[in-house]
């Protein structure tokens, strides 16, 4: 019976040992502090998710009671014209910005490396529109691509040319927002460049001389090489930003003209706050998250190939 006992006893002492151990360690002070982190994140994120998941398979007018319905304003999305058109103008405006805010981020970055004298003021003044508000940064530039009184066609006029109506041709609305928002958020790429660039080793800038390679060699063998990581992860950040782009179109064009600027959040703003079908609009939504992770998906999976660190 004593035996048993013992037994036991020494089965009990290293389960007793590692708690107290756990209970003690830095790693149990770590999740201490961890937790109301992940704990927010739960909360803000991934119930919110999960009950927009139930709104978009209801029919919701938000003065009455949900009633489910299923997948039937999924259904609704596929013979919806607007949604369709809305889409296109997603892909437009992402496929337009992207290029354009990833290649100004890297020229200016690779203009304003050097420690030069008042190099400094340059990049503050560069980065500023990321910190402005997006509100006061689109009002501005509504005004300065006004019709007549607009700071833009007042240039053009000066040199006789009679400037149009940019925020209501619907063949240069789209164009006026993308310039604006590559604009607004460049210097954010920019200061992500500039630290990558400033990482990469200068030895082999000298090997590279040494064996004969000019300066646009070396940017392609060298530099863009060991700074692909970064491209990688400004990619990501850009074409994020790019599908959930919704001030600039709510204060410059308000959709238009038409809806040839109408995107995606747009049209959700406007089915669950003007329309109030917070069904269809949480549908949307869905869909939008659905082609946010399917791009992120597909850079991922691909990094192996071009990322250097990857290799």
């Amino acid at each position: 019976m004593e035996v048993k006992v013992n037994a036991n006893i020494t089965k009990e002492l290293p389960i007793k040992k590692s708690r107290k151990k756990f209970f003690g360690s830095e790693a149990f002070y770590g999740y201490i502090f961890v937790s109301p982190m992940v704990l927010g994140f739960f909360v803000v994120m991934f119930i919110p998710f999960f009950y927009s998941v139930y709104m978009s398979l209801t029919d919701w007018k938000l003065l009455g009671d949900p009633n489910f319905i299923g997948s039937e304003n999924y259904q609704r999305l596929v013979h919806d014209p607007d949604f369709w058109e809305v889409m296109k103008n997603t892909l437009l405006f992402s496929g337009g910005l992207v290029p354009i805010n990833i290649v100004i981020a890297l020229l200016l970055a690779l203009l304003l490396q050097r420690n030069l004298p008042g190099i400094g003021f340059f990049r503050t003044a560069i980065f500023i529109p990321v910190m402005t508000s997006i509100v006061v940064w689109s009002i501005i530039w509504k005004y300065m691509f006004g019709t007549e009184e607009g700071f833009i066609n007042q240039i053009l006029g000066a040199f006789g040319i009679d400037g149009p109506a940019w925020l209501y041709d619907p063949d240069l609305a789209m164009g006026a927002v993308i310039v604006v928002s590559a604009l607004k958020n460049v210097g954010l790429n920019m200061v992500l460049f500039l630290a990558a660039l400033q990482q990469v080793d200068k030895n082999l800038y000298e090997a590279s001389y040494l064996d004969g390679a000019n300066k646009l060699k070396q940017f392609w063998h060298v530099t863009l090489p060991m700074i692909t990581p970064t491209v990688f992860l400004t990619l990501i950040l850009t074409v994020i930003g790019s599908m959930k782009v919704f001030g600039q179109i709510y204060v410059m064009t308000g959709g238009g003209p038409g809806n040839h600027t109408k995107v995606l959040v747009y049209y959700i703003w406007e089915n669950a706050f003007k329309l109030f079908d917070f069904g269809y609009a949480s549908a949307i939504a869905i869909v939008l998250f659905s082609i946010i992770l399917f791009f992120t998906l597909i850079q991922w999976g691909v990094r192996k190939r071009w990322v250097f660190h990857e290799q």
